[in-house]
């Protein structure tokens, strides 16, 4: 695979004699042509955004044919599918006596999900990871369909939709966006499901998607194969991971719906933005949706030095089910990112049971020890089929992990149970951690800070013991966390 060429312009209008054989076939079939004449009529309705008429006329324009690059993978080595425990030895027992401080039972009470009550003639229903969300929808809008199957048939159908009565469902997506506090990728995910349940063609559906997202200030373009997929393209200053990925202006779009896909088709696309749409998908979870809840128990038991431990905890399946659809993106989003309260305060309530009253060093190496021992290690190619990185209450849910998710629940709960820096330590083919701390051991430098390294994935290691194989290894990178 190659990065995009313009090259010699290839106008889509290759597909015209195609083109015009499907029309005249199509033309034999009353419900299709009726479609067609619909949509042309719309062609001369009038537009209830001003924008739309010069990006009709653009629509038109010639398009040209782009190869994808796909990106890397998040590792350029297989990480290690079986890693020797070391020894079992004692932590060090050195530093202030600890006593953790929980978060409060109630912080708040448990927030509650106050959906508008309505009643809609003609109404969509979305389920969106337990919550049954309603969207007025225009009959006419669902009636559409992509046709002609080329790029005259993508301009007709934005016709139709932005002669439509769409602003009611906008509106719709934004004040569900408010009440259930979405971020960008859950939004696309909502867009996404509506979208689905309008529209049992896929094409079709991905149509209203690249509309709605526009019209959203998503700076998204669509794109047809020569076997007349829709593809979307979508912008993001955030990095995906074998993924397909084409340049613009120095910006860079995704076909988030390709990760880990081989063999990719080339596509014709149009080179501008709808104007006004200039917002790129931001990854982030600055906060986690608030989604109904589906409670779960989960317990998990570990031995160390001949005694058993045990931690006991809530999660809400919702929630995991809606992390599962990441895409595979920047590391620091998974670090950076929350635990849900209840979730954290039932760890955090077991681990201050086997903590408190011992010193520093001995408490922050049991936590080492319950992330390495807690959870079998899985590479993700023999658990998923392929790379994914969890997030940290992810890895609390599945029996197994690998480097990088322990990585990442470990960083978590030494920064919120004793308030300690930590960074993720990047290596080809593994990813460690290291913590600001003033102790003895095998140490990498941040910053002109010397941060010791603690290995969640090395089990029976102790904070300042890293695999022999790393300790002579410069890592590639590290993943900072963002303060409180």
């Amino acid at each position: 695979m190659q990065h995009n060429k313009d090259g010699e312009p290839k106008l889509f209008n290759l597909f015209g004699l195609f083109s015009l054989f499907t029309l005249l076939t199509n033309a034999l079939y009353a419900e299709s042509f009726a479609d067609f004449k619909r949509v042309q009529s719309a062609s001369y309705s009038h537009y209830r955004d001003a924008r739309d008429n010069a990006f009709h006329s653009y629509l038109q324009e010639q398009w040209k044919e782009y190869k994808a690059y796909i990106t890397p993978s998040m590792y350029e080595e297989p990480k290690p599918k079986a890693i020797a425990p070391k020894n079992e030895q004692k932590a060090p027992d050195v530093g202030p006596i600890v006593k953790i401080e929980l978060p409060k039972s109630e912080p708040t009470p448990k927030p509650t999900i106050s959906l508008p009550q309505k009643e809609i003639k003609n109404g969509v229903n979305v389920d969106f990871f337990g919550s049954q969300l309603l969207f007025h929808s225009d009959t006419e809008i669902q009636k559409a369909k992509f046709y002609p199957e080329s790029q005259k048939g993508i301009a007709n159908f934005f016709t139709l939709l932005a002669a439509s009565d769409y602003t009611t469902t906008l509106s719709e997506i934004k004040e569900y966006k408010k009440i259930l506090k979405l971020n960008d990728w859950a939004l696309y995910l909502l867009v996404t499901k509506l979208s689905q349940k309008i529209y049992a063609d896929t094409n079709a559906a991905k149509i209203y998607s690249w509309f709605l997202l526009n019209k959203l200030s998503y700076n998204v373009k669509i794109a047809l194969s020569k076997s007349n997929n829709i593809y979307l393209l979508h912008y993001s200053e955030n990095t995906l991971y074998a993924t397909p990925r084409y340049s613009f202006d120095g910006k860079y779009y995704y076909i988030i719906t390709d990760y880990n896909k081989k063999n990719i088709e080339e596509v014709y696309t149009y080179k501008g933005e709808y104007p006004e749409a200039d917002r790129g998908l931001d990854f982030s979870l600055k906060r986690l949706p608030l989604l109904k809840e589906d409670s779960v128990q989960k317990e998990v038991s570990f031995s160390d030095y001949g005694k058993s431990y045990r931690a006991s905890y809530h999660y809400n399946k919702n929630l995991i089910d809606f992390m599962k659809t990441y895409p595979q993106v920047d590391y620091k989003i998974y670090f950076n990112t929350a635990m849900e309260a209840s979730t954290y305060r039932d760890i955090a309530k077991d681990i201050k049971k086997y903590t408190d009253g011992k010193k520093i060093s001995e408490a922050m190496n049991f936590v080492l020890r319950f992330v390495q021992k807690a959870f079998k290690y899985e590479r993700d190619y023999e658990q998923f089929g392929h790379e994914k990185v969890m997030f940290a209450e992810e890895t609390l849910v599945y029996n197994a992990s690998d480097c990088e998710d322990r990585a990442v629940l470990f960083s978590y709960l030494i920064k919120h149970l004793f308030g300690i820096s930590v960074v993720g330590v990047k290596y080809s083919d593994h990813m460690s951690t290291a913590l600001y701390i003033p102790l003895k051991g095998d140490s990498v430098m941040v910053a002109n800070r010397r941060y010791v390294m603690a290995d969640p994935t090395y089990i029976n290691a102790n904070i300042g013991q890293e695999m022999p194989k790393y300790r002579d290894i410069e890592p590639e990178y590290f993943i900072r966390l963002r303060s409180n």
